[in-house]
């Protein structure tokens, strides 16, 4: 009965002890105090039960220089109970011998802060492989090497690019052109990429990027995705990280300068195998190529600095209709197109009689994609007419632009046409208006010709007339003297 108990005692606190051994826990491990100056040192955090799904920067080491970082998982079935556990291995690489302290350092884990109080570190006499070394028995019928043994990775050469592309190279004083930033892997591509840290090089990016003295239109790309295209024959997978129209204000040359993007190129390992991690975190910089975007300015025409550039299409609501006098009705004068919708203005009101309008509602729709902004923008009238008779509206609106395509000044006039019958209401429409002015201020200005202000001042300025006559008498009868 004694053993009985003893042996149930026993298992229990073994599936205990399993129990606490499965459970979640993050070890940092240090390499070695000293290594040879051909030697890497190593830094490798490792997550039990869980996956890593996130991790900050390795800290930097004086002296060394980082050489990637690889990763790895394993996975345990013991008496019906699985653990596993990942693992990121950080390596280093001495540039000298000496001695270099790697400092305490905090480092972030699936957002949790875990801690290593660092260590010194000898770098001596490179070293030769050691002779004496134990074979893994099982090192070959598995295909890895023995566990001291680091892989061998190699670089594969990428058939890819970073690019920085416009739709013109050059343009008219208001007229848009596109800009793009994306990187290219052709399908025949075997070299492994990953995006790094994306939005925080598009940021450094756009300070260089942007024009000064330019309306941006953003085409607000949130999500990198990719697209198939084909550049000369051959087809491309293009990921945008950015793409926006500009419209300058000003003659000028926009500078655009060369830009460098970051990825992150894995090496694979030469020797792939079933254990461990078969590729190696290292990075790549691309560069883009410069561009020079020339702004002329619109030809001579009076209205040259207040006119929209784009190619444009007038909407209207109404094509024929028929109203009485005095009875108003809405008109909509819309303009469609390219180009800078919100830079457009009203159309011009031309002065003639009978016509009456007020100052209309506006509503815009902006549409950017296909590398071009778009949309329309509606101008909607009231407008009300006291003399019977045809009316043609294009007498009375219009809207001159520049089309740069056609590089030539053009007139939107609206084809709408009313017929306007009944009595004359001008008569009517007068004696409702306000005459303002003057007439506003009757009934609240004083009914006397001078008020008390008015008579002293006039009192003042006859005495001064006064004085100034009895003095001038007097000057002349002592000269008569």
């Amino acid at each position: 009965m004694i053993k009985t108990i003893l042996q149930t005692t026993l298992v229990y606190m073994a599936l205990l002890f399993v129990g606490n051994a499965f459970g979640q826990d993050v070890q940092i491990e240090l390499g070695p105090d000293e290594i040879g100056l051909n030697e890497t040192f190593t830094i490798k955090v490792t997550l039990s039960n869980d996956k890593i799904k996130s991790y900050d920067q390795f800290p930097d080491i004086p002296s060394f220089q980082k050489q990637g970082i690889s990763q790895s998982s394993s996975m345990n079935l013991i008496n019906g109970q699985m653990s596993s556990s990942n693992s990121i291995i950080q390596y280093y690489k001495p540039t000298r011998k000496g001695d270099f302290t790697l400092p305490s350092f905090d480092i972030l884990i699936n957002g949790n802060a875990y801690s290593s109080p660092g260590k010194t570190i000898t770098v001596g006499d490179a070293s030769s492989a050691s002779s004496s070394r134990v074979p893994d028995p099982f090192a070959d019928f598995f295909g890895r090497s023995s566990p001291s043994e680091e892989p061998e990775y190699v670089e594969l050469e990428d058939d890819a690019f970073f690019s920085l592309a416009v739709d013109k190279e050059e343009v008219y004083v208001g007229e848009g052109f596109n800009l793009s930033l994306a990187f290219y892997m052709s399908e025949a591509n075997q070299a492994p990429f990953q995006f790094y840290e994306p939005g925080r090089q598009l940021d450094e990016i756009l300070k260089k990027v942007k024009p000064t003295n330019v309306w941006e239109e953003n085409y607000n790309i949130t999500n990198i995705e990719p697209e198939q295209v084909t550049i000369n024959g051959k087809r491309w997978t293009r990921y945008k990280v950015f793409e926006a129209t500009f419209f300058p204000f000003s003659e000028g040359e926009i500078e655009i300068p060369r830009i460098s993007w970051e990825m992150i190129k894995y090496r694979v390992a030469k020797n792939p195998t079933f254990f461990g991690s078969n590729r190696q975190e290292d990075f790549k910089t691309f560069y883009s190529s410069a561009k020079n975007i020339k702004v002329k300015p619109l030809p001579p025409h009076p209205l040259r600095n207040e006119v929209s550039v784009g190619e444009y299409q007038i909407r209207e609501n109404i094509k024929n209709i028929e109203v009485e006098t005095g009875q108003g009705f809405d008109y909509n004068f819309g303009i469609s197109g390219v180009g800078n919708i919100n830079a457009i203005q009203a159309p011009r009101r031309l002065s003639t009689a009978h016509l009456n309008t007020y100052d209309p509602n506006v509503r815009q729709q902006i549409n950017r994609g296909y590398g071009r902004v778009s949309g329309i923008k509606e101008f909607n009238y009231y407008i009300t007419i006291n003399e019977a008779g045809d009316i043609d509206l294009a007498d009375h609106f219009e809207w001159i632009y520049f089309d740069p395509s056609r590089e030539v000044y053009d007139t939107l006039r609206p084809q709408a046409k009313i017929k306007v019958v009944g009595e004359s209401k001008v008569n009517q429409a007068l004696s409702n208006q306000r005459l303002g002015g003057l007439y506003d201020r009757i009934d609240v200005e004083d009914n006397r010709f001078l008020n008390e202000q008015y008579k002293y001042y006039f009192t003042t300025a006859i005495n001064v007339l006064l004085l100034a006559s009895v003095i001038l008498l007097a000057v002349l009868i002592i000269r008569k003297k």
